[in-house]
C-alpha cells in the first residue's frame, strides 16, 4: 500500500468495499476525490431516481392528467440536474481515470439520453410518449355484439374474445377496433418522438436512436448477434408456423385460412400475434392426453391472487433468496381498482429507497398469471438482490438480463415435477406423448415469440435511422411483421391506419430486443441453475432441461444471488462468465430444451405433407417497400 497512513487507509476500505473491488496499490488524492464525489453524487441520484419512479407510479396506478402533468414535472426537473452532473464529469479527467470503476461510473452517469434536450424540447418528449401511454391505458372498444356498448377493455374484456370466440369476423372486428383506436390517433405523437429521440440522439454523439439504444449492450457486434442468433432459430419456428397454419385452415377451411400464406393475426388468440397458446384446444398434438394446465386445479383450491404471490415469495425464499418486505404488500396493486383507470400492463417498480419494491399488475387467477407473477417478481428480486450497488450500477449489465431472470424462474415453476410439488398437477414426471404437449403449449409462447420480439425493434431502428420514409410507416410495420414471422391484419391496412403504438411498449418508449435477447438468455441460465441443483445431466433422460425445478436448492440460490447481486458493476460477458461458463448470447440451450418437439414436429409436417414458408402479405399497398430480410 506505500507510505499512507492509517486514516487512508480506513477511508479508501470503506469507499471500495461496498463496490465488490480489491484492495489497489495506489491511495493517490485524486483517486479518494474521485470516489468522494461518485459516493456523494449517486446518493442524489438514488434520490432523482426515487422521486421519478414515484411519480411514475402514482400515474400508472391512477391515470388523471394531473398525475401525468406531475409526472412530467419531476422528469424535466431532474433532466436538467442529470445534464449538470454529465457535464461536469465530462469537463473532469474520470473517464480517463486508471481506476476501471470510477472509469465505468463516469462513462455510465455520461450517457444522458432525452435529457441532452433543451427544456422546451424535453417537455414536448415527455408529452408525446405519456400522451401514447395515456391513450393506451383508457381506450374502449365497441361490442361484437352490442355496438352501443363501447366500454370494452384490453384486459379482460377484449383478451377473453381472442382467447374464446372462434368467428373470424368477430375476432376481426376487436383487432380492429383496438388498432383504429389506440394506434391510429398517436401518429402525430409518435412522428414528434421520433423527431424528438433523433435529435437527443445527435446530442449524445449518436448517429440515430437505434444506435443509442445499442450501446447499452456494451458490444458493437451485438446487433450482428441478434441477426444471426434470429436466423438460426428460423428453420423451428417455420416447422411451427407451418404446423399451426395446416390446423388453422382444418378448423376454419381455406376460406379463412389459405394453405400457404401469412397467419391473420386476429385468428392467434393474442391482439398482436406474440403468443398462440390461447388457442391450444384447436391444434394439441396429441388431444386424448391430459395438459399441464392448472387453472381448474387453482379454482377448486381456492386460489386468490395473494395466493399466487404467496407462492412466488415462497420459491424465492426455498433458494435461501430475499422475502418480500412489508412494504411490497402494502404499497403493490396487485389488482384492477374499481375507482379510477390504472394502466394495467404488468410492471414491477424499484424506489431506490428502504427496499421499497413494488408490482402493478391487473392480476386474476390462471395459468397466464400464474407464470406472470413470478416473472415480475424475478424483477423484484433482481431489484432487492442489486440495491446494495451504488444508484449507477442498480440495473442490468445486459437489458435481456431483467427479463431473463423472471423468465427463468417461470421455466422450473411451470414444470411437472414443481406442479406436483405444490399440489397443482398429478405427474411429477410426463409420458411422451403429455411431454410433447407441454413442449407444444411452451413453443407457442417461447418461440413464437421470437420473431415479433425482433420484429418490433428492427421496425423502430429503421424509422429511426431514417432508412423508413414516414409514407410508409404503417405498411412497412406490417412488411416487417410478415417476412420475419408470416403473420398479417385480418383486413387491409393502408398509411391512413397507424398500428405500431397499439403496443404498449411502443407508446412507452420501451427498447424491445431485450425481450428477444431475454428469451436466449434465460435457457442458458436455467441450463446452468439446473446443473448447480443437480437436475440436469446431459443425455439423461429423467434429468432433462424440460423438466428441471430448482425450487430448494440452496446451490442454485447462492450462484443466482452472486449473479444477480453484481448488478451493472462490471461487463455483461464477464458476469456470464461466471454464472454460466458461457461469454455470449447462444440459443444452444433453448434448442435443446425444445429438441424433443422439433423432431416431431418436422416427422408429423412430414407424413401430414404441411407447407413450410410464407410469401409476402396481401393485406397493404403492393408499392409499400423492399425487403427487410437480414
Amino acid at each position: 500500500m506505500g507510505a499512507c497512513n492509517i486514516t487512508v487507509l480506513l477511508l479508501v476500505i470503506m469507499l471500495w468495499l461496498p463496490h465488490g473491488l480489491s484492495m489497489g496499490n495506489s491511495c493517490s488524492a485524486s483517486e479518494l476525490e474521485a470516489r468522494r464525489f461518485f459516493e456523494l453524487e449517486n446518493e442524489q441520484l438514488r434520490r432523482r431516481f426515487h422521486e421519478e419512479f414515484l411519480s411514475g407510479y402514482n400515474y400508472n396506478t391512477n391515470v388523471t392528467e394531473a398525475n401525468r402533468q406531475a409526472m412530467i414535472e419531476v422528469y424535466a426537473r431532474n433532466a436538467e440536474l442529470n445534464k449538470r452532473l454529465a457535464q461536469q464529469i465530462k469537463a473532469s479527467d474520470y473517464i480517463q481515470s486508471e481506476d476501471a470503476d470510477i472509469r465505468r461510473q463516469a462513462e455510465h452517469l455520461s450517457k444522458l439520453g432525452a435529457s441532452a434536450l433543451n427544456a422546451d424540447d424535453y417537455l414536448a418528449l415527455q408529452n408525446a410518449i405519456s400522451s401514447m401511454q395515456t391513450n393506451y391505458a383508457t381506450v374502449t372498444v365497441c361490442s361484437y355484439t352490442n355496438r352501443s356498448d363501447c366500454s370494452l377493455a384490453l384486459e379482460p374484456h377484449i383478451q377473453e374474445r381472442l382467447s374464446h370466440s372462434r368467428d373470424p369476423a368477430e375476432l376481426a372486428w376487436y383487432w380492429r377496433e383496438w388498432h383504429d383506436k389506440s394506434g391510429t390517433p398517436m401518429r402525430q405523437n409518435f412522428a414528434e418522438y421520433v423527431r424528438l429521440t433523433r435529435k437527443a440522439s445527435q446530442l449524445n454523439g449518436h448517429r440515430s436512436y437505434a444506435d443509442y439504444w445499442v450501446q447499452f449492450y456494451e458490444d458493437p457486434d451485438f446487433e450482428r448477434q441478434l441477426d444471426a442468433t434470429f436466423k438460426q432459430l428460423l428453420p423451428f419456428y417455420r416447422q411451427l408456423h407451418g404446423y399451426v397454419r395446416f390446423r388453422l385452415r382444418q378448423h376454419y377451411g381455406p376460406d379463412v385460412m389459405p394453405a400457404e400464406g401469412n397467419i391473420p393475426i386476429s385468428l392467434l388468440g393474442n391482439m398482436w400475434g406474440q403468443s398462440w397458446n390461447e388457442l391450444l384446444d384447436l391444434f394439441t398434438p396429441y388431444p386424448e392426453k391430459p395438459f399441464v394446465d392448472v387453472k381448474d386445479e387453482m379454482e377448486k383450491q381456492g386460489y386468490t391472487v395473494q395466493k399466487l404471490f404467496e407462492l412466488g415469495d415462497q420459491f424465492f425464499q426455498s433458494l435461501g433468496m430475499r422475502a418480500l418486505p412489508p412494504s411490497f404488500w402494502n404499497l403493490s396493486v396487485l389488482t384492477r381498482p374499481d375507482d379510477r383507470q390504472v394502466v394495467c400492463h404488468a410492471s414491477a417498480w424499484d424506489f431506490y429507497q428502504d427496499s421499497d419494491v413494488r408490482i402493478k399488475m391487473c392480476t386474476e387467477v390462471d395459468s397466464h398469471y400464474f407464470y406472470v407473477v413470478h416473472h415480475e417478481l424475478g424483477h423484484i428480486q433482481y431489484y432487492l438482490q442489486y440495491e446494495q450497488q451504488p444508484a449507477v450500477y442498480r440495473g442490468a449489465p445486459n437489458p435481456g438480463f431483467h427479463e431473463a431472470v423472471g423468465d427463468v424462474i417461470a421455466l422450473s415453476v411451470m414444470s411437472a415435477k414443481h406442479l406436483k410439488a405444490i399440489g397443482l398437477f398429478e405427474n411429477g414426471r410426463l409420458d411422451e406423448k403429455s411431454r410433447i404437449n407441454q413442449l407444444f403449449k411452451q413453443a407457442l409462447s417461447k418461440i413464437v415469440f421470437l420473431p415479433f420480439g425482433y420484429a418490433v425493434d428492427k421496425y423502430r431502428y429503421a424509422v429511426f435511422r431514417n432508412e423508413l420514409d414516414e409514407s410508409q410507416w404503417n405498411c412497412g410495420f406490417w412488411q416487417m411483421r410478415s417476412e420475419f414471422g408470416g403473420v398479417e391484419p385480418p383486413v387491409f391496412r393502408t398509411e391512413k391506419d397507424f398500428d405500431p403504438p397499439a403496443k404498449y411498449h411502443i407508446d412507452a418508449d420501451v427498447e424491445y430486443l431485450r425481450y428477444f435477447a431475454a428469451h436466449i438468455f434465460q435457457f442458458q441460465f436455467h441450463k446452468a441453475l439446473c446443473r448447480k441443483a443437480g437436475q440436469y445431466a446431459p443425455n439423461n433422460s429423467r434429468l432433462t432441461l424440460d423438466n428441471c425445478d430448482i425450487f430448494g436448492s440452496k446451490a442454485a440460490g447462492r450462484s443466482l444471488s452472486q449473479f444477480l447481486s453484481k448488478g451493472n458493476s462490471r461487463h455483461w460477458k464477464e458476469v456470464l462468465e461466471e454464472f454460466t461458463g458461457e461469454t455470449e448470447m447462444d440459443p444452444a440451450a433453448l434448442l435443446e430444451y425444445f429438441e424433443p418437439l422439433y423432431q416431431w414436429l418436422k416427422q408429423e409436417n412430414s407424413r401430414l405433407g404441411v407447407p413450410l414458408g410464407w410469401g409476402p402479405t396481401d393485406k397493404i399497398p403492393s408499392d409499400c417497400c423492399g425487403t427487410f430480410s437480414t
